[in-house]
């Protein structure tokens, strides 16, 4: 085997390093594959190789193996170098005699530890810091809370719109930088006073640290309270209506606890979800990226495609490519919308139920090859495939068509009674076939009525729906098993360190050996205990909401969806972190919420706010925190940033809440101006009704018409554990690494009303930046890939925001053939076709009062 950085290759492997000289010598070293290291570096990485010592290099490798064995990240051919190392006895007793592979595991080991061991973050993420870039400035504090306050009253505003629209942090990261030139140039040289320290107005040019805390800030800012919902039903008087919910300090007090104890959990959960450099977070790669494009002065050639060197600047290709995707954007998403919902198979025969059940992209299950070209349904759940790793593509692809066919059988075998139903539906049903009607089985209190329900009907789900129930109740304990088995050495580490913390005041990042968090080392660390106070305060603001005004709810139901979140944030931050992946628990909580507290939708709510969303955002502050640690900005900035973004979107959030509810006249009715009828807050409401007021009892329990799904607790443990005894079977299968249990069980849980369509094109996308590109111009692809990426998400996001200020704000419509073909036939919004019809008067499932 060829010493490591010796000689020139075309392995199609590609994780050597590739030298090439340009006919102009421009640089002696232009293509540096997928380490992307200059040749001055690549000396120092021999000289840290020389110095390690045989034992050294063991007792390094071992621990290298035992953490990224299984990661499917990790590059192959370092992990059969070690274990190829590690299990030859010989080589302690004769190390002369293989004293090429010694060398060569030196120098891997010496690379992994120069810079981080993965192609993506080598390819946007310095390691290198200067400690006097100055991030936690006035004006980046300025600029940071001006966009929390617009991304906060865009999106609170627009969250009951049909369609909504929602700025994130990309939109902020992108609008800012001009901000941030703009007050470089014209803010004077002056210095103030602030708690004793001087501070100056303008120290100097605007800085990436600068920027990226000014995102994070906005990215905080862009959580609108998730206890909105809850507010909205309660209060208006076609829900719940209760009018103590419009009570101001109620809303801030629950709005503040979900959100904060999101933010508690997140700081106490970085040791094993920030530190470790196995959580690559590949969706906050395109975050840097685009940090990278406006601050990066660096501009070598690299060698791309046809031959050709390229040398535009990141920046260049970023405007470029943004330009373009945003005045595209206008032809799927206004002019021409058959380009977005490209069902051209359902134009042949709209009519016909069996085609468009198989083919239909609006009400079918979307096996289409060619479904859309519309980058924005390519990038389905916040999902982009040039930046997330290959396999995770794949693999939710394979569990998507999986499940395809299961549904497939359900509708044409009427399991179920499914044929009676819309085949890919979110929606719940009677026993005629019509939308359920919530106000027959509930009283003026909104709590749940027997005689109602016996003379009425149970409640059906359509067979997308049942599916996809199924494989989340798969992916729950798929979850916990595949973190046990996989994870459980960095677990308990993880563990140890935070007993370690809380005894001392000893650094926890001495452990972790990867450059980053060698240079974050040298920062002050964020104490644990400002952690824990931010959680008990948040505990109490949660506890005190509940108790106070007359939610007939046991504050118990806070410590029980936290209970919840600590069981699932670190193995879901985990499976995210690596794959991009993100296991949702809202059905879970969902269903332990209305089997604790049965015929109280309200108690469900809660349980709902303070188990699954607690921890989605935690997570969400994880990957905030994963930025920070990325572009270096000292950790104790970050938390005062986030800590204040996050009080000041609350209460924003909070009064415009208050605004819309008292002041637009037939809010969340059809009779509501500007389209504000509340979409999700009715979606919200009858999912509050299901689960709260008639409980999963009685839909999955004992005698329910859908028991049978419960089964996927227990497969999701026989998936993970046959998935495990293969990979250990058949080690030297290098497929089987790439092979990811939890994140195929996710491709099932994409149903109702999503489909196919919106999975399969990420594939080929996906494997054209991946494989093809990567392996053939690795310098191109680390140069370029996830700038290009970051350009056409943030064209679309611009780009939606400008159509709607300029056209759907005003009804302003383009009808013609290009945007009405894609809903005819079964295809239609209204009434999707159904494979059975009933007679007259016919009912299906159990009679009235069974």
């Amino acid at each position: 085997m060829s010493a490591l950085l010796e000689k020139s290759t075309s392995s199609e492997k590609g994780e050597v390093v590739i030298l090439e000289t340009v006919e102009d010598s421009v640089l002696d070293t232009i293509q540096t594959s997928e380490y992307g290291f200059t040749p001055d570096e690549l000396e120092e990485i021999k000289d840290v190789a020389k110095t390690l010592t045989l034992e050294e290099t063991r007792q390094k490798a071992s621990l290298i193996l035992r953490i990224h064995e299984h990661d499917p990240n990790f590059p192959h051919p370092i992990i059969d170098n070690l274990k190829a190392f590690l299990q030859n006895d010989d080589i302690l007793n004769q190390p002369d005699t293989y004293d090429s592979l010694i060398q060569e595991v030196k120098r891997q080991l010496a690379l992994i530890t120069y810079n981080s061991p993965y192609a993506s973050v080598r390819a946007v993420v310095s390691n290198h810091d200067d400690p006097n870039t100055p991030s936690s400035t006035i004006r980046a504090w300025v600029i940071g809370l001006f966009f929390v306050v617009v991304v906060a009253t865009t999106n609170q505003i627009f969250s009951i719109r049909q369609p909504s629209i929602t700025l994130g942090g990309h939109s902020a990261q992108v609008l800012s930088y001009p901000l941030g030139r703009a007050a470089e140039r014209w803010l004077p040289n002056r210095s103030i006073t602030v708690l004793g320290q001087r501070i100056s107005l303008n120290p100097g040019p605007f800085s990436k640290k600068e920027h990226m805390l000014i995102t994070i800030m906005a990215s905080v800012g862009s959580l609108i309270p998730y206890t909105s919902y809850i507010v909205w039903t309660q209060y208006l008087s076609q829900y719940f209506n209760q009018p103590y919910a419009g009570s101001f300090s109620y809303q801030v007090l629950i709005g503040l606890a979900t959100n904060m104890i999101g933010y508690g959990l997140a700081g106490m959960a970085r040791r094993f979800l920030v530190w470790p450099s196995y959580c690559v977070w590949p969706t906050s790669l395109i975050t840097v990226a685009i940090n990278s494009a406006f601050h990066d002065e660096g501009n070598a050639p690299v060698r791309g495609p046809f031959g050709k060197v390229f040398t535009m600047s990141r920046l260049r290709l970023f405007m470029y490519a943004f330009g373009i995707m945003f005045f595209y954007f206008w032809f799927p998403n206004t002019i021409f919308q058959a380009l977005s919902i490209f069902n051209w198979i359902s134009w042949i025969a709209p009519d016909n139920v069996r085609l468009n059940g198989v083919v239909g992209f609006n009400n079918g299950v979307g096996l289409n090859p060619v479904p859309t070209f519309d980058w924005l349904n390519i990038l389905h759940s916040g999902v982009d495939p040039l930046m997330i790793p290959l396999f995770s593509t794949v693999n939710k692809f394979a569990g998507s068509l999986l499940s395809m066919l299961l549904i497939l059988l359900m509708w044409y075998r009427n399991v179920f009674n499914t044929a009676y139903l819309p085949i890919n539906s979110n929606r719940l049903y009677d026993h005629v076939g019509k939308l359920y009607n919530v106000s027959r089985i509930v009283d003026a209190d909104g709590l749940f009525v027997a005689g109602g329900y016996q003379r009425y009907s149970p409640a059906f789900l359509a067979a997308g729906n049942i599916t996809n129930f199924l494989s989340f109740f798969a992916i729950y304990t798929a979850t916990l098993t595949y973190a046990l088995l996989y994870h459980v050495h960095e677990i308990k580490l993880g563990f140890l360190d935070l007993w370690r913390s809380l005894r001392t005041a000893e650094k926890d990042l001495v452990r972790h050996q990867d450059v980053h968090n060698r240079i974050m080392a040298s920062y002050r660390e964020v104490p644990e205990w400002w952690f824990f106070g931010i959680l008990l305060f948040s505990i109490a603001c949660g506890v005190t909401g509940v108790a106070a005004w007359p939610t007939y709810t046991s504050p118990a139901v806070v410590f029980y969806g936290i209970i919840l979140c600590l069981v699932f944030v670190v193995p879901i931050g985990i499976i995210k972190a690596m794959t991009g992946i993100e296991v949702s628990l809202a059905v879970l909580a969902e269903f332990m919420g209305g089997s604790l507290f049965p015929g109280n939708a309200l108690a469900m709510n809660y349980m709902k706010a303070y188990g699954f969303v607690t921890c989605s955002h935690a997570i969400s502050f994880a990957h905030d925190l994963k930025l920070a640690h990325y572009v270096k900005i000292p950790p104790r900035q970050t938390f005062c940033a986030q800590i204040v973004a996050t009080v000041v979107s609350t209460l924003i959030c909070t009064a415009l809440l208050n605004f819309q509810m008292n002041h637009i006249p037939g809010v969340c009715t059809t009779e509501a101006p500007f389209r504000f009828t509340c979409p999700n807050v009715n979606s919200f409401f009858t999912s509050a009704v299901i689960w709260g007021t008639i409980g999963p009892r009685k839909v999955f329990g004992t005698g329910g018409a859908y028991t049978l799904t419960l089964l996927g607790f227990p497969a999701g443990i026989a998936i993970v554990l046959a998935c495990y005894y293969a990979k250990r079977r058949f080690n030297t299968v290098s497929w089987l690494r790439q092979i990811h249990p939890v994140v195929i069980l996710s491709g099932g849980a994409i149903w109702a009303p999503y489909n196919i369509s919106y999975i399969w094109p990420a594939v080929p996308v996906a494997w054209f930046s991946w494989v093809y590109l990567k392996r053939r111009w690795s310098a191109f692809w680390a140069k370029y890939a996830f700038v290009f990426a970051a350009a056409l998400t943030t064209g679309v996001a611009i780009s939606g925001l400008v159509i709607f200020v300029i056209f759907q704000s005003h009804g302003v419509k383009f009808d013609w053939w290009g945007n009405r073909v894609s809903y005819q036939g079964c295809e239609a919004l209204g009434d999707p076709c159904r494979l059975l019809r009933l007679k007259k008067g016919d009912t299906f499932g159990p009679r009235t009062g069974e």
